[in-house]
């Protein structure tokens, strides 16, 4: 029998494994290509307490099941040095639980695995030389929640199915500043066995996936983003993981990474198994993990799925099912210990980065700071929001007139936390429909439905994110097993849809009033809330330096002709979005290009003006002083040289 020589993990390493608090954890476990005693081999370390013995097989020596028996270290670490084990080479571990039972685990810390089914760890280094310093000092240099942020979600396998990270990278990017967004955010890109789980059920925390190549080909994706000027958020799943064999569920043959109570430890919704959050080397290894993201691959953000998942004991549970915390509640204090300690080790060692919720209750304090017993997230998806409004818009425009509330409710508390608003991958499936599918009436009213919907979204408070499909209002729902549906994109209303989104994002960030203040109510005005049975609101979005953007809304499928919205001030209008214009799909109602409001008062504004509202239609109007500087816009293209507006393209009086 060979044997790994004892390569001994520092002291230091030692000790912060034992009490769960080495913050770079994946630098001491895993696989390491090392030269020990001058020869050339890989280092391997692995924590697994419970296990009576520990060996590596692999390519280096034929699988033999009996070679390479690891050493035991302190903490329940066992670690070892293979000669002659490369880079490439694919490896397992061999085990032997307490009970004496053999089994065979992919490394929980593997950098790199075989292309699904297949299921080996595999040695990786990385060469790859970095070029984003540009992309990284601008990102010091911002505070998000002031700043523009339109994320565009992807699921990389079916956006354009067949691309390999860096083919992705090259079309991805063209395709993201093509439609002005600033950010990418993708479905889990950590390994996962099941493709239908869309990435989030995770077997390898700290692999991306190898279908679309090598650890280093995720780095050139990212890379090749960032130099374009694009941010890259990845969703990351700390809830739960799967009950594969070969992979975390009772690891060491006992239950080490999930919880052994089965109240706590077993997720029924989706038949997988909830991470112990009150074991310290379980939250090392996760939170290690988040940094592991930000640091090895200069991820932007985390998008931290099924948050409300980990915050409720009684999660998806009946009576009997869980059991209360030590104060006879509901929630879980362990998970949201973990989650202030993952927010709070981010913003230590990463300040202009993200970590973004996805948590659909009214848990108090998402974004809050930990220090005030908030649970520290940068941001937070405003489920509300998104029901709300998806609830509004499928109604027929007839029947909106008794439910305007519904369209204005979350103004109660947009700004009681830092929201996102997502029209995420979770809406266009499961039988829900797409959002053309959602919207009532023929294509041309679906259409139209589309265009306010997202129009409205862009205008109201807290960053937009839109999940891949809906820039063009794909009709069907998304399905990961094939790409978009892209030849929609030759229709018309479709097409329209595409360049409006384009429009949007390049406005919306250009213009201060609609991004510096979103996280304060001073940035949010209202015009006209009130206006239920003509389907109107209207209201002001107010930059901190000071400029003004109105946006008005008409929510029925009937124009309004000579509808007069109080304004803040005298003089022109620039209309710089109107959805109806005809090069959009739309009828071209409009005002061609500016309004001039008077110093008639109304709605509670000093000045007023009087406009073509069109039907299922949104305007979005700046004063001309302050329209300079919102940049080439709609209403500036409908412009010929001489000023004359171009028939069709700013909407027609």
């Amino acid at each position: 029998m060979k044997h790994a020589k004892e390569t001994g993990l520092g002291e230091l390493d030692l000790h912060l494994i034992g009490e769960g608090r080495h913050e770079r954890l994946w630098q001491a476990l895993g696989a390491h290509p090392a030269t020990v005693d001058g020869v050339a081999g890989t280092s391997f370390a692995v924590w697994a307490p419970n296990a009576r013995t520990v060996r590596v097989v692999g390519d280096f020596n034929d699988w033999d099941s009996d070679a390479h028996p690891l050493a035991h270290a302190d903490g329940g670490i066992w670690e070892g040095f293979v000669p002659g084990a490369e880079p490439g080479q694919r490896y397992k571990l061999r085990l032997e639980g307490p009970d004496g039972e053999w089994f065979e685990k992919a490394d929980p810390m593997a950098f790199a695995t075989e292309v699904p089914p297949d299921n080996a760890s595999v040695i990786a280094t990385s060469t790859h030389a970095w070029g984003d310093d540009e992309w990284l000092e601008r990102r010091a240099a911002t505070t998000w929640s002031d700043a523009p942020m339109s994320i565009y979600e992807v699921h990389l396998g079916s956006w354009r199915q067949g691309l390999s990270y860096r083919e992705a990278a090259e079309q991805l990017a063209e395709y993201v500043l093509e439609h002005g967004f600033t950010h990418v955010e993708l479905l889990p890109v950590a390994e996962h066995p099941f493709g239908g789980s869309w990435g989030y059920q995770v077997t390898s925390y700290y692999a991306p996936t190898s279908r679309f190549g090598s650890p280093d080909d995720f780095r050139w994706f990212v890379d090749h983003l960032h130099q374009r000027g694009i941010g890259v958020i990845v969703d990351w799943v700390p809830a739960h993981f799967p009950r594969d064999a070969w992979a975390l569920a009772r690891f060491d043959g006992t239950p080490l990474y999930e919880h052994p109570d089965p109240r706590r430890g077993e997720q029924p919704d989706w038949g997988t198994y909830v991470f112990d959050f009150g074991r310290p080397q379980v939250r090392n290894f996760l939170v290690a993990n988040a940094l592991f993201w930000l640091e090895e691959f200069h991820v932007d953000g985390l998008r931290v799925d099924a948050v409300a998942s980990m915050l409720y004991l009684d999660y998806s549970r009946q009576d009997g099912q869980w059991e209360p915390n030590v104060h006879g509640g509901r929630e879980n204090l362990e998970a949201v210990q973990f989650l202030q300690e993952l927010n709070g080790t981010v913003a230590k060692h990463h300040p202009d980065t993200l970590v973004i919720a996805e948590e659909s209750t009214s848990w108090p304090g998402v974004t809050a700071p930990t220090g005030t017993g908030g649970l520290g997230f940068s941001m937070k998806w405003n489920m509300g929001w998104m029901h709300d409004t998806l609830q509004y818009l499928g109604r027929e425009p007839v029947h909106r007139a008794w439910h305007q509330d519904e369209i204005t409710f979350s103004l109660v508390y947009a700004w009681s936390e830092q929201f996102v608003l997502p029209l995420s991958h979770d809406e266009v499936v499961h039988g829900k429909g797409s959002l053309w599918g959602r919207s009532p009436g023929d294509a041309w009213n679906k259409a139209a439905g589309v265009r306010a919907l997202l129009a409205y979204m862009w205008a109201h408070p807290g960053k937009q994110l839109l999940f891949m499909g809906g820039e063009f209002g794909q009709s069907g729902e998304w399905s990961e097993g094939r790409s978009l549906d892209w030849h929609e994109l030759e229709d018309p209303l479709h097409a329209g849809i595409s360049r409006l989104v384009g429009d949007l994002n390049r406005t919306y960030v250009a213009s201060p009033a609609l991004w510096s203040q979103d996280a304060r109510p001073e940035g949010f005005v209202w015009i006209d809330a009130s206006d239920a049975a003509g389907s109107v609101l209207s209201f002001l979005r107010v930059g901190s330096d000071g400029t003004q953007l109105a946006c008005v809304c008409n929510f029925s499928g009937a124009p309004h002709p000579d509808y007069r919205v109080g304004l803040p001030a005298t003089g022109t209008w620039r209309e710089v979005v109107n959805t109806d214009a005809e090069v959009y799909g739309g009828s071209g109602v409009g005002n061609l290009g500016r309004v001039e409001a008077t110093d008639e008062p109304m709605h509670g504004q000093p000045a007023s003006a009087v406009l073509q509202i069109p039907p299922a239609g949104v305007l979005w109007l700046v004063h001309e002083e302050a329209s300079e500087t919102v940049g080439t816009t709609l209403a500036e293209d409908a412009l010929e040289p001489d000023g004359e507006p171009v028939d069709g393209v700013s909407g027609k009086a």
